[in-house]
């Protein structure tokens, strides 16, 4: 795997010896900041947009919209799309209708208003969802920028001072004196351009597989609404042997429950977001595995310094780990259980509203599952960006569990569930849906409660 990118100081043959001095050497191997910025030079920094944000003119911590626009869309050009037609339109608009009428059995969340544009293509799909994407990134930012900043502090501290303000030769630039407190924005905005153009890759790629505005089972719009990509539809469809109206049909049903779901749930957003703040407070940096990982990848020839590209496996590589604590492991929990129960509540409707309307409902829902469990876009996007990996097995136990509730109670006591937060079930809870209930029951004689 590559690492971070930088060549760990004493180990080319054919630079000078250096002192082996460790009061000589910085973060990351380097004598000082000077060579860090000389190597993010030759990998293709912006060094000139670096310093602006030093002055006011960019927000360290803020995710470049733009750039995750640009390379998201560049990775869309390399595939190809195709325009939404008329025939798109009207085949989409047809079907948006029956699942919405058969969706109306299935949940008491209220419906929502097909919009005229429920045909998407796939730029228009990266378009309309890119603000969501990057409000779920930002805690990361934000958590490895602290990361950066507490290492350099820590380094830093120890040579001079938090007050200290050390001079260095940057290109460019010249001999510059720059505050600690710079050098760490510095590295802030770096972060924030790793994870744009990682965040950009993931959502173009996304792009070409995800038949629907929220097939991604998160809350990426505002406002929300059910969007179908006809391209995509087709390619989800094909070798299945399955018509395609029917198909169709079956896509258009997990959009409109799903679309519902969040339209019902506004504090959903917030609730995925915080756990991902929560497991971003615990991220640190880890220098020893920059160091071996860099040598590694240089020494193998996977690294190339003249490749910009290869910055971005630093996310994927081990630069950034948790610290495991169990504040971690709890944010993690809670985010695969969430994810989870969305997309398990999204199939047990479904396959409720379908019923026995769609002849071929078992094999649509099997090639649902059986794709999410070896490419579901939020197990692409979170093994991204913090390394979670959503357990087939607990989205099965998620199903498995709503279908129950409905069963034992009704689907009004299931769907008010989602009222808030609080109420959701736990990991274990999934497995014992008739204790859940009972929790949540309140005695008829509260008389021995006193």
């Amino acid at each position: 795997m590559s690492g971070f990118g930088f060549t760990p100081e004493d180990n080319d043959d054919n630079q000078p010896d250096k002192p082996n001095n460790p009061a000589n050497s910085g973060p990351l191997g380097f004598g000082n900041f000077g060579d860090i910025f000389q190597q993010f030079s030759g990998m293709g920094l912006n060094l000139q947009g670096l310093m602006a944000s030093l002055s006011g003119q960019a927000s360290p911590s803020a995710l470049s919209q733009q750039m995750i626009r640009d390379i998201s869309r560049k990775y869309l050009s390399a595939h190809g799309e195709l325009p939404v037609s008329v025939q798109d339109l009207v085949a989409t608009q047809e079907a948006f209708n029956i699942a919405d009428l058969w969706i109306n059995e299935a949940t008491t969340f209220p419906t929502l208003v097909i919009p005229d544009t429920c045909a998407l293509s796939r730029r228009d799909w990266i378009d309309s969802t890119l603000a969501g994407w990057e409000e779920l990134a930002k805690p990361l930012v934000d958590g490895m920028s602290q990361a950066m900043s507490d290492m350099l502090n820590e380094t830093l501290g120890s040579e001079g001072g938090s007050e200290s303000t050390p001079s260095f030769s940057i290109p460019g630039f010249g001999n510059m004196n720059i505050s600690q407190s710079s050098i760490s924005a510095i590295m802030g905005t770096f972060m924030s351009s790793l994870i744009s153009t990682q965040l950009g890759q993931t959502i173009g790629n996304l792009s070409t597989s995800v038949t629907g505005a929220n097939d991604v089972a998160l809350p990426l719009t505002s406002p929300i609404r059910p969007q179908l990509i006809p391209q995509n539809v087709a390619l989800w469809g094909k070798d299945l042997e399955i018509p395609e109206a029917e198909v169709r049909i079956y896509l258009a049903l997990r959009e409109v429950a799903a679309a519902r779901l969040f339209a019902a749930t506004p504090w959903l957003r917030e609730y995925v977001r915080n756990s991902i703040a929560l497991y971003g407070k615990g991220i640190r940096v880890d220098i020893t595995a920059i160091t071996q990982q860099a040598e590694d990848a240089m020494n193998s020839g996977e690294l190339d310094p003249s490749n910009p590209e290869s910055m971005t496996m630093a996310l994927s590589g081990g630069m950034f780990t948790p610290e495991e604590t169990p504040a971690q492991r709890d944010a993690l929990e809670k985010l695969e259980t969430v994810l989870a129960l969305i997309e398990g509540w999204i199939d047990a409707v479904v396959a409720h509203a379908a019923g026995d309307r769609l002849p071929s409902m078992i094999k649509l829902r099997e090639t649902q599952q059986r794709r999410r469990a070896t490419n579901s876009p939020t197990q692409q996007l979170f093994a991204t960006l913090v390394g979670l990996e959503v357990s087939p097995r607990r989205t099965r136990e998620a199903i498995t569990f709503w279908e129950k509730i409905a069963t034992l109670k009704d689907i009004q006591s299931r769907d008010q569930i989602w009222d808030e937060s609080f109420l959701l079930p736990t990991a274990s809870d999934l497995n014992d849906p008739e204790g859940f209930l009972k929790a949540r029951e309140i005695p008829d004689d509260l008389s021995g409660l006193i």
